[in-house]
């Protein structure tokens, strides 16, 4: 009884202080983060970053600042980063896998994380402009027990940054599209980046091995393209961890599956596939699986088809039928009068016929011989039928 006495007066003493005990936890707690994170920057040379509200962000030299602590045993490679709202609001990031893409994305986001919460940097230097708000959708995970697969999961997520992300914010997009076929990740990820720059024109890195969206610095304002350095030698690679401008010029997936551990049959027998699939590619272009402008072309030709003009200039108005026995009596005629002027009705020896002289084309047609004359007279009777078919069935004959 006297112990539990003792302890009741001391909880309602701590009670009456208890303004006093949260307010020395709370100095305590933030005096422990500042010095954990003032003896990080002494111990890994970190720098004071400016941070600002000019919308750039520009990281010299930055670096990851857990993945540098945990490969202790080799040198990381530091990368810059530029980024505004202007001419480089998009920087498609192309590269092998395990070439750094992933690592250079999120020691961007960290670095920013780092900077606006107080902190110094893992960078040379670094003008950080102020985000709102730091939007990632980073590798494949998925959600058996509500119903969602790995692709759906990437596509909510995407879906959730477009809705709200705005133009002051950081987006970080990690292979957009994997999860469905070649064409249409391809599509979907070619849309988000169209849609991420005319509509909400925020800061975006954007990985991706669909080296076709590289193309997309042609033609949409803002994107730039960059890549992770990559020196090869025969069929062995070797990482420089170097981002450098300019798209990749391969993707390496075979030396990295190599690099894996495949058995070296399983990559050889990849090597003759790959060199097949290039050879029988329509320009033989192994970076380049579907050229969009290419597409678009063959859409919307700048020199309209003559078939295709035909077709629609074809009068369907059954009302116009009656017109059609004179037209075929004429192309009958043409036809009948080019035999007679290049051998008469007998159609021996050489022969030259044209017709089709109304915008359908020339076709000439040389007949030698005896058997000249049995061709004429057939096609001399095909068209006696048109003729008489067209009289009978006007609206059916003007159909076709």
């Amino acid at each position: 009884e006297l112990e539990y006495e003792i302890f009741n007066r001391m909880r309602l003493q701590v009670a009456e202080a208890v303004t006093r005990v949260q307010a020395a936890a709370d100095a305590v707690a933030r005096l422990d983060a500042l010095c954990s994170l003032a003896e990080t920057a002494v111990k890994n040379h970190y720098v004071c970053p400016e941070v600002d509200l000019s919308r750039t962000l520009d990281i010299r030299e930055g670096r990851h600042p857990v993945v540098e602590q945990a490969q202790k045993d080799s040198l990381f490679v530091p990368n810059d980063t530029f980024l505004n709202d202007a001419d480089d609001r998009v920087a498609i990031v192309t590269g092998p896998n395990m070439a750094g893409k992933s690592t250079y994305m999120r020691q961007t986001a960290l670095i920013v994380l780092m900077a606006q919460m107080g902190s110094f940097v893992p960078a040379k230097s670094a003008i950080i402009g102020v985000v709102d708000r730091v939007f990632t959708r980073i590798g494949a995970s998925d959600d058996l027990a509500a119903g969602q697969s790995t692709f759906m999961v990437e596509m909510t997520e995407v879906a959730e940054i477009l809705k709200n992300a705005t133009k002051d914010s950081l987006v970080i997009l990690d292979e957009i599209g994997r999860g469905t076929s070649t064409f249409d990740g391809m599509s979907i990820a070619r849309s988000v980046v169209e849609f991420i720059c005319e509509n909400i024109g925020c800061k975006t890195l954007f990985a991706t091995h669909y080296h076709e969206l590289t193309s997309m610095e042609q033609d949409i304002h803002g994107v730039k393209n960059y890549n992770i350095a990559v020196k090869k030698r025969g069929e062995d690679i070797t990482f420089l961890r170097r981002i450098v401008a300019g798209p990749a010029d391969d993707s390496y997936g075979i030396e990295v599956a190599k690099l894996a551990g495949l058995p070296g049959s399983v990559t050889k027998r990849a090597h003759a596939v790959l060199r097949q699939l290039e050879a029988s590619a329509p320009g033989r272009n192994n970076t380049m699986q579907l050229d969009f402008d290419t597409v678009e072309a063959y859409n919307n030709p700048s020199v309209p088809s003559e078939v295709v003009e035909k077709l629609h200039n074809v009068d369907t108005d059954p009302a116009g039928g009656a017109e059609l026995p004179v037209r075929a009596e004429k192309y009958t005629g043409q036809r009948l009068k080019a035999g007679e002027n290049h051998g008469g009705n007998s159609c021996t020896g050489q022969a030259y016929r044209r017709a089709d002289r109304g915008g359908r084309g020339r076709r000439t047609a040389r007949l030698r011989g005896e058997g000249a004359a049995g061709k004429c007279h057939r096609r001399r009777r095909d068209a006696d039928h048109a003729v008489g078919g067209a009289r009978r069935h006007p609206a059916a004959a003007n159909r076709r």
